[in-house]
């Protein structure tokens, strides 16, 4: 959790720091149109009281608005002050804002609409293990995060979609409500997942938001499993069972649980001629998984990075072994899923939304 405290730290100061630079470029342009020095203080404080509101409305996604805001007029500003460099003349500074504001509200419109549009993303994975068919399919759902960009109604239509794929499996990696999640969304959520028609069944592992960090849901871990239950979808918490005579399904619990079983404990009793896959939430124990002799490791948790560059800087800091994409080490294949949506923030800039589709074949 300290990772999430150095960003939320980084991103209060960001935001002080880029609220005194609008108001001081927002003074830098229009001084020169007054003569009274406090009125056009008073006139440069505008954007930042337009700002304000937003803070009540949803404070979240305003600070992501204004930060993005920040940062590509300060780009803006050092291109235009490049090109005067250059050509040796001067630069309107209301051109430069108002450049920066409109390539601002075309990024954050586009990142709005990927975030709200789901795309399917296909893998392939070869093996030389026996697993029983030509080709075994998984479907892995991620970070739904109810509520957020869809709420369990939406949710449910992109089970009917994901049912025309044929999984013979369907997983969901964790993350599916968090705090902000109503009771109505998790149980339509829930209902959705019942939709899903399958060879081998739906199964879902906790991730570090399904239980709550604030106790102000209506509603409690039993009523999560209930609802679940009620729809047919198993719980995996540190548990495992055989998919076919040829795989097994590993389900962890969240990397945050301080006595979740280690990858080797969960693996020990297990047949290595058998095609082991591996649902963690968290993608940060790839060597532990590699050793254990896992063939697959699906994780989320991530967002795919969310907002660039995010996900690098939890790559730098070591909060996660990758945050996107698939990867094989040694014998096993790592794939993170971006998320289907994600916590509280309404855009994406670094990634896709996304539900993955994994095709295991026999090399």
């Amino acid at each position: 959790m300290w990772v999430y405290g150095l960003l939320l730290g980084t991103v209060f100061v960001l935001l002080v720091i880029s609220s005194i630079y609008i108001v001081r470029l927002t003074h830098n342009t229009i001084k020169k149109y007054f003569s009274n020095k406090l009125l056009s203080w008073i006139i440069s404080l505008i954007p930042l009281l337009l700002f304000v509101p937003g803070l009540f409305i949803d404070m979240v996604n305003a600070i992501v608005v204004d930060i993005h805001l920040i940062v590509i007029v300060a780009i803006t500003k050092l291109i235009f002050y490049i090109i005067k460099k250059i050509t040796k003349k001067e630069i309107n500074e209301l051109l430069v804002l108002s450049c920066g504001v409109i390539i601002t509200s075309i990024i954050m419109v586009y990142a709005y609409y990927v975030a709200h549009n789901v795309k399917e993303t296909n893998y392939v994975v070869y093996t030389t293990k026996d697993i029983g068919v030509e080709n075994y399919r998984i479907v892995q759902i991620s970070d739904s995060h109810l509520g957020t960009t869809m709420d369990g109604k939406k949710f449910s239509e992109y089970m009917l979609e994901i049912n025309e794929l044929n999984p013979d499996v369907v997983v969901v990696t964790g993350d599916f409500v968090d705090d902000d999640t109503s009771y109505e969304d998790m149980k339509n959520g829930a209902s959705g997942l019942g939709l899903l028609q399958t060879k081998d069944g739906v199964y879902f592992i906790y991730g570090n938001h399904d239980k709550g960090y604030f106790n102000r849901r209506n509603y409690n871990d039993d009523d999560i499993k209930r609802e679940l239950r009620n729809n047919n979808v198993i719980i995996l918490e540190d548990a495992y069972l055989n998919l076919s005579n040829n795989i097994f399904l590993i389900g962890r619990s969240d990397a945050e649980v301080k006595d979740r079983a280690t990858a080797k404990m969960l693996t020990e009793n297990m047949d290595n001629d058998k095609y082991i896959i591996m649902l963690d939430h968290q993608p940060n124990d790839y060597e532990n998984e590699m050793k254990a002799g896992v063939d697959l490791v699906l994780s989320g948790h991530t967002h795919g990075g969310q907002l660039f560059p995010l996900g690098q800087i939890g790559l730098l800091l070591g909060a996660n072994d990758k945050v996107y994409g698939m990867e094989t080490r040694d014998n096993t294949t790592f794939i993170v899923n971006s998320g289907i949506s994600d916590w509280a923030i309404k855009f994406k800039t670094g990634t896709i939304a996304e539900y993955t589709v994994i095709d295991i074949k026999r090399k």
